[in-house]
């Protein structure tokens, strides 16, 4: 069995003239992960793997949530590859993530990871939210051979979608 657990960066704060991949988190954003990463402690533990786009924004969320659950900051690993508003790119990635791991978070951006959660599921999200997360459970054991799985969708006091 794989599950994969996505998690959108948490809100931003664009007020900053930065380029995109440096934007920071916002105070509402540091305050909206904080909460989810507490009502969601079972989709992110335990996780063999927390890997985390390269922009700030998220790195920024995958840390607070790895702080927040008191993980080993050892499991967090930044990509650039998931750098990326392409869900096909995604796609690929989790098709080729490492078959030792079982149970993994990705933490990344939108419009890409809503696309993936629709095509690793039946879940039908027309938006993932910042903040928002979903895990999703396959029966098998090869990231290369999945096919559709069952999604649990995040909760917090808000909405996600």
């Amino acid at each position: 069995m794989k599950q994969l657990v996505i998690l959108r960066h948490a809100k931003s704060n664009r007020a900053y003239r930065v380029d995109d991949i440096n934007r920071p988190l916002s105070p509402q954003g540091m305050d909206r992960i904080k909460k989810v990463s507490q009502k969601n402690i079972d989709f992110f533990s335990p996780s063999d793997i927390i890997i985390s786009s390269s922009a700030i924004r998220a790195v920024h969320t995958a840390i607070m949530m790895i702080y927040e659950l008191n993980f080993p900051l050892e499991k967090l690993k930044i990509d650039n590859h998931l750098y990326t508003f392409s869900a096909l790119s995604v796609i690929d990635y989790v098709y080729s993530l490492d078959n030792h791991w079982d149970k993994v978070v990705l933490v990344g951006h939108n419009p890409a990871f809503t696309e993936v959660i629709n095509h690793f599921s039946d879940a039908g999200i027309n938006h993932l939210r910042t903040a928002g997360c979903v895990q999703i459970t396959f029966n098998g054991d090869q990231w290369s051979d999945l096919r559709k799985g069952e999604a649990l969708l995040g909760q917090e006091q808000n909405n996600f979608w």
